[in-house]
């Protein structure tokens, strides 16, 4: 499968099933550029993975929500939990170690780990959340 693009409008379901490999890049890019020839192979030797391509020029709103500030930066998604991501091109020989790993992973344990990742992620919103009324109120 070639890659697609993806915007704010396909993101939530492209990300929702499967495994997704995203591309955060820009056409001023040097290393970009040279990434994503290997993207674009790896993809073409692996069509039920979705691999997609977000330009950071264009999606401003993406590359936000990602927190991107170096690119290009890859980012994997396996069953539409965040598994991988890391800034920097690699070699093809890596991203089809990456797309290997992923493969493998055990997803009982990656999800029982998110889980606990995203209640320590509310608890601690809901502590920040009433320390700010308590000194309000102090």
């Amino acid at each position: 499968m070639a890659t697609i693009t993806m915007t704010p409008a396909n993101h939530d379901t492209t990300v929702a099933d499967g495994i997704v490999l995203i591309d955060f890049w820009a056409s001023w890019c040097g290393p970009c550029l040279r990434f994503a020839p290997v993207f674009e192979r790896v993809s073409e030797r692996h069509p039920d993975l979705v691999f997609a391509k977000v330009d950071t020029e264009r999606e401003l709103d993406l590359a936000r929500r990602y927190a991107v500030t170096s690119i290009p930066t890859l980012v994997i998604y396996r069953d539409g939990i965040p598994v991988f991501g890391q800034p920097g091109a690699l070699q093809e020989a890596s991203l089809e170690d990456l797309v290997r790993q992923v493969r493998e992973l055990d997803m009982d344990e990656v999800r029982a780990g998110y889980a606990e990742q995203v209640d320590a992620a509310r608890d601690g919103q809901a502590d920040a959340a009433r320390d700010g009324q308590d000194s309000r109120t102090a």
